[in-house]
């Protein structure tokens, strides 16, 4: 079992941890004795427990971990989160969970194991889960809300062009539609009774031009018209899925819609415009995640800043 707070920290900095820090936030209701109220964002507050569970997490990646540094990095998140909640955003507690999973498993633990190094480190699996929250959800609040005025300009895409030897990059495009095995919320007991029925359908899907009519055959199934998704689009928990496909459909997958897989209508690789812009921006991503950028693009940066003026944020 990992215990040194050496091994912890040496864990938390590396590749891994950088590549699930694109993801959540403390919450209220500290568990160290004695919290006092440090700041209230929009009537929620943050304690010094809050504050203390932040400096010990910038601590792990190596950041600096100062009381004001880490109560500002509370501030925006709880911004970040309760926009995400009005806008009815959120990623489900299962995604969440899923994450923890992966970092744990990457990193050769148990959630359990991870859950112990975390708590050691006087960070807590709660605010670590937060964190992941957060910052899955954040992304795509950003992405709704500017939507195609995020796009690279065309200056700074020949730019791009220049540095990549004048060539534009090669990705996969997909056409996909999602078929959905719905679950009631109401009767989450038949998630494995369903799951079985998505399994065996896939053997029997005809193609994404009669899934329609294949779906009406089943009770409660529905087909979701995806289109055309370039690969450094693909969601997170889709991408490897669709990698590994065998045939024109992936392996399920239980959500809180209930259990669905992706038909893949077709593929091939495309060098357009678009297809250049969507690479770059997943480089740029990808750098921003691994400490080598800037955190955060332009409108992400544009739409917090907008969020803390109308804030009313109070600090004691």
């Amino acid at each position: 079992m990992i215990g040194a707070r050496k091994t912890v920290t040496t864990l938390f900095a590396g590749a891994a941890f950088c590549m699930l820090a694109a993801l959540v936030q403390p919450q209220g209701g500290s568990a160290f004795a004695a919290s006092e109220v440090k700041a209230v964002v929009n009537g929620v507050a943050l304690t010094t427990g809050d504050v203390a569970r932040r400096q010990a997490f910038l601590r792990l990646q190596h950041q600096k971990a100062d009381a004001k540094t880490a109560e500002e990095s509370l501030v925006e998140e709880t911004l970040k989160r309760q926009e995400i909640s009005r806008v009815r955003m959120s990623v489900s507690k299962d995604e969440v969970d899923a994450s923890f999973g992966r970092f744990a498993s990457g990193n050769k633990l148990s959630t359990e194991q991870l859950t112990q190094i975390l708590t050691q480190a006087g960070v807590g699996a709660d605010h670590f889960k937060q964190y992941i929250a957060v910052q899955m959800s954040w992304p795509r609040v950003v992405n709704a809300r500017y939507g195609s005025s995020a796009r690279m300009s065309s200056s700074d895409l020949v730019t791009r062009m220049m540095e990549n030897n004048k060539q534009k990059p090669v990705t996969t495009e997909y056409m996909l539609q999602q078929i959905i095995f719905v679950v009631p919320q109401s009767k989450k007991g038949i998630t494995g009774k369903r799951k079985s029925e998505a399994e065996a359908s896939r053997s029997k899907y005809p193609g994404c031009e009669q899934a329609k009519v294949f779906a009406a055959t089943m009770r409660d199934v529905s087909v979701r018209e995806l289109g055309r998704v370039l690969a450094p689009e693909l969601p997170a928990e889709w991408k490897p899925l669709i990698e590994q496909a065998k045939g024109n459909t992936t392996a399920t997958r239980v959500t809180e819609k209930g259990v669905e897989y992706l038909a893949i209508c077709s593929q091939r690789d495309v060098s357009d415009d678009t297809a250049a812009e969507i690479v770059f921006r997943q480089e740029d991503l990808n750098k921003a995640k691994a400490g080598k950028s800037a955190p955060e693009n332009e409108n992400a940066t544009k739409y917090l800043d907008e969020l803390r003026k109308k804030a009313q944020i109070i600090y004691r």
